[in-house]
């Protein structure tokens, strides 16, 4: 008799196996965005690991236009790892400084309007936008609420994209250098506020942040994954329950997926597109920068807080660039996390009431 032939595997289980074209865009990515990540911390450039993999992921998916990407389960682990170390360096000094926030906060949301509403402007009369999509792109977060409301709104969805993503990118990559030349935040290299934990302590703090996680995802909670793994962490550092942070290579890995992360946003973009709104962006965001250092400049002499502190938690990009930006220049992840927190819900709740009483154009309000 002939040899039976093997069964076919369940669907089950290859519903839960990646396809070859998946293994292979993943290890592109990684290679991509390790390359890029080495080289800049071979440079010894500020924030070199986030900024390098971030530019090289960017330009081989834009340039090259290369399909980079990393997988959701793969992205929800680094924003874990990120979360992890930003808690691992909270102090109990750190949790009873917290009380001095509400006044920044309260400038930051006025901060907030005005670069929003002054980079809108300059989209309107410099580059011809409409009042909805020109809002849109100037409000600074909460990329993923932003455009689905461009969507819903029938705005120019590329074009939101252009700007608010090169928003981030200049700022992931120009910031550190910026505070490093001026002196406000030395480059420290991948130094590490605290000794590794013990492999017991580590199974405690991946355990309570995975779960921490699942239940803010759960609760639909912003940057979920990020903020449960960095409030569990907090919680058991600030209490003294565990002591010690990651290990370097969870350390420098957390820093490089975060810039692979913010690069791949480009695979979804044409070249043509982001040379069509290069302009746009540029002068949105220099406006929008303009604005934010005259409050930057009043919280930093009003509240005596660290001019380095006061400059991450304002500046309008993604808050997982800025946390992973804080965490590598040794700048309080506790002020820069609760203000651009604080942010991302003032502009997830406001911006689709603003968008819906003042983002359309005249003539559609006649309709």
């Amino acid at each position: 008799m002939p040899p039976a032939s093997p069964r076919p595997p369940k669907a089950w289980v290859t519903a839960w196996l990646p396809s070859r074209a998946g293994v292979l865009q993943f290890c592109e990515t990684v290679g991509v965005g390790a390359a890029g990540g080495g080289l800049f911390l071979w440079a010894q450039l500020p924030g070199g690991l986030i900024s390098g993999a971030m530019i090289a992921v960017a330009a081989a998916a834009t340039v090259m236009r290369r399909p980079l990407g990393l997988p959701p389960v793969v992205a929800h682990a680094i924003l874990m790892t990120l979360g992890v170390s930003l808690g691992s360096m909270v102090s109990p000094q750190m949790l009873r400084n917290i009380a001095s926030y509400p006044v920044s906060i309260a400038v930051l949301a006025v901060s907030t309007f005005g670069a929003t509403y002054g980079s809108s402007k300059y989209l309107q009369r410099v580059h011809g936008w409409d009042r909805a999509s020109a809002f849109l792109a100037g409000s600074p977060g909460a990329l993923s609420q932003i455009i689905m409301l461009a969507t819903e709104r029938n705005a120019d969805v590329a074009g939101i994209a252009v700007v608010q993503t090169m928003r981030v990118i200049i700022l992931t990559a120009a910031l550190p250098l910026v505070l490093s030349l001026i002196g406000f935040a030395p480059h420290a290299g991948l130094s590490l506020r605290a000794p590794p934990a013990t492999p017991q302590a580590l199974a405690v703090l991946a355990a309570a942040s995975l779960a921490a996680s699942y239940v803010l995802h759960r609760l639909k909670f912003p940057a979920s994954w990020m903020f449960g793994a960095m409030l569990a962490s907090s919680v058991l550092h600030g209490a003294g329950l565990v002591e010690g942070g990651l290990p370097l290579w969870a350390y420098m890995v957390a820093l490089a997926g975060i810039g692979i992360l913010i690069g791949s946003r480009f695979a979804r973009i044409s070249g043509a597109t982001v040379l069509r709104h290069i302009l746009a962006a540029l002068g949105s965001f220099a406006v929008a920068i303009a604005i934010s250092a005259v409050f930057v400049a009043l919280v930093a002499t009003v509240t005596g807080e660290r001019l380095s502190d006061v400059i991450v938690a304002f500046a309008p990009g993604a808050m997982d660039a800025m946390l992973a930006l804080a965490l590598t220049l040794h700048i309080d992840p506790v002020f820069v996390g609760a203000h651009h927190l604080s942010r991302f819900l003032f502009v997830s709740i406001a911006t689709p009431g603003i968008v819906h009483w003042f983002g359309n154009d005249d003539e559609e309000l006649d309709d």
